[in-house]
């Protein structure tokens, strides 16, 4: 099926869909008239992806941004305020997925930055791996209907994509990034290393023209849901490819948000941290290192700030149009009765992106430029033919209030603002026990089975426990659980272990696409206590080494069990 023949009672709302801003815009859904049948014993589980959003960015969250939509699932259920992810993408949904770490999930790297060393060797296949059941292929099991729309990022080819792994009906991204919408421009296959392969039930299909990407990624789902049989249960899997670079979003969009950020990224990072000191999200006298570039902000002339406050009015305004796309969803399983028999599910793949550029580059050489045409004026910017990224300063204002980014192993690029509603979890809570991705393989089942014995045979053999959180929902006033185990974080040589409330980090830049490369010797292990210093201010390596020692003892052990590959300087 082309997508000219998607339903047009859906399609026709395409461009629609970027101007609705809550639950009381006109939403197709909302001319569905309420079918009264009995719902199924079993939930329908919903989980949504976002692509590079930062901490912050939601206004439940702290933010600034208008996600009417999104804070309607907070303030009706509860806000995940401890939710751990990968430094990136593709790892996290593997291991979302599978309930697997990265590395035994196919993706201990991204093979678009993958080195010799690691080329071919276990864990790093780049796809899932075949005798590692999906949460799709697994709800099949329990009578679920299965559908997916978005990014997939987790292999291509045969037997590699989404329909190929359980799901009953998908539509696709197989890369990482693409022109929102759907331009055909070099410097995007270039980033890719392939042009945009985009796969409708397996099967490849072009992009809807002028189309912008959560829009269609919604239109299809709900295409999918409006064909579901409600004789079952059904799993949906809506990843976004909002708010990943390149900035783009439409031009009513934009407009909404001319002027929110002329004072720079730390003046709305301050506000942000006041906002989540006042809602109680963190605590009075949370100290926070991300501050401190005013100067640098005000030292720019007017038309440099202009077009800075730029980058971010379009990275708002994706945000903007992403949560309006959740809303229709939201509309339409209110308006089909289902929506009370739902859990929905929102997080972010990783932290906020720290990439800077403003020219057709090919981010894994940014000092090529590649020759293509491309308008990047700011008065087209966020346009289909222009090109840019928003940097490390509004990336760190979006992680506010921690420390680091995407591709950090620092709080800022591995907790994510997650949130989740659904039948008993109460409205208007937080828990803040300390929570991983891999958790959710459990936790779905469980929900889908109606019993926690609920368990993957392969998925939870693995090294390392995931925990069913399921029961933590249900009580609201239930303090924070400590985890029986601990949790380990490697990616781009990068590394993380957090052992009760003590981290221990390890940072050293080791591939060029990242910046300089540091040198042997030159990047150590630092030490943080989170119940204390969330926001890593306080490096106790040199005051407690025994506990360091200890964290990093366990970080090698598991390390070894999981095949990590490292390069000699850190072995």
């Amino acid at each position: 099926m082309s997508p000219t023949q998607i339903s047009k009672r859906l399609w026709s709302h395409t461009l629609g869909a970027s101007a609705a801003l809550s639950l009381a815009a006109c939403h197709p859904a909302e001319r569905v008239a309420p079918i009264a049948m009995e719902q199924p014993h079993r939930p329908n589980i919903v989980v949504i992806v976002a692509d590079d959003l930062g901490y912050s960015d939601l206004g439940s969250f702290g933010g600034e941004i208008n996600t009417p939509n999104l804070d309607y699932l907070a303030n009706q259920g509860v806000q995940l305020t401890n939710f751990y992810v990968s430094p990136a993408c593709s790892p996290s949904r593997a291991m979302l997925l599978t309930g697997l770490d990265n590395h035994e999930a196919g993706f201990g790297t991204m093979l678009e930055v993958a080195v010799d060393d690691q080329r071919g060797a276990p864990g790093y296949e780049g796809y899932l791996p075949p005798d590692a059941p999906t949460l799709a292929e697994e709800l099949k099991k329990f009578g679920y209907q299965t559908y997916m729309s978005g990014k997939w990022h987790l292999g291509s080819g045969e037997r590699k994509g989404p329909s190929d792994r359980g799901f009953d009906r998908s539509f696709s991204l197989a890369q990482g990034a693409h022109n929102h919408f759907g331009k055909d421009l070099t410097s995007i296959h270039a980033a890719n290393r392939a042009a945009p392969e985009y796969t409708l039930d397996g099967q490849p299909v072009g992009w809807p023209q002028d189309a912008y990407s959560s829009d269609v990624f919604t239109n299809y789902l709900l295409e999918f849901l409006n064909g579901h049989s409600r004789e079952q249960p059904f799993f949906a899997y809506l990843a976004f490819t909002a708010p990943h670079w390149p900035l783009q979003a439409p031009r009513e969009a934009i407009k909404k948000y001319e002027g929110v950020f002329d004072d720079g990224p730390d003046a709305i990072a301050s506000a942000r941290i006041v906002r989540m000191k006042a809602s109680g999200l963190i605590a009075n006298d949370f100290s926070t290192r991300i501050l401190g570039d005013a100067d640098r902000w005000h030292s720019l002339d007017a038309n440099q700030r202009a077009l800075e406050a730029r980058r971010m009015e379009i990275y708002a305004a994706m945000v903007d149009v992403m949560d309006a796309n959740i809303g229709r969803l939201i509309s339409y399983l209110k308006a089909r009765g289902e929506l009370e028999n739902t859990y929905i599910l929102f997080l972010s793949d990783n932290g906020p992106e720290n990439l800077f550029f403003d020219r057709a580059v090919n981010p894994a050489n940014p000092s090529n430029p590649l020759p293509v045409s491309i308008d990047n004026s700011i008065e087209n910017l966020g346009a289909a033919d222009s090109y840019i990224s928003y940097g490390p300063a509004w990336g760190q204002a979006s992680a506010a209030p921690y420390w680091g980014t995407k591709e950090h192993t620092s709080e800022g690029g591995i907790r994510s603002a997650a949130i989740m509603m659904g039948p008993r979890i109460p409205a208007g809570s937080r828990e803040r026990s300390v929570l991983h991705v891999r958790d959710l393989f459990p936790t779905i089942l469980h929900l889908a089975q109606g019993s926690a014995e609920a368990k993957s045979q392969f998925g939870h053999r693995s090294n390392g426990s995931t925990i069913d959180f399921y029961p933590l929902l249900l009580d609201s006033n239930e303090g924070p659980v400590r985890r029986g185990e601990d949790v380990f974080w490697e990616l781009f040589f990068r590394a993380a272990f957090r052992e009760g409330d003590l981290k221990a980090v390890y940072q050293p830049t080791r591939l060029p696409v990242f910046g300089k490369q540091t040198a042997p010797g030159e990047v150590t292990w630092q030490l943080f206590d989170l119940s204390e210093d969330p926001g890593e201010t306080n490096d106790l390596a040199r005051s407690r080494p025994e506990d360091l020692d200890r964290l990093r003892h366990k970080w090698r052990k598991r390390a070894g069990e999981l095949g990590v590959v490292l390069l000699p300087e850190d072995r």
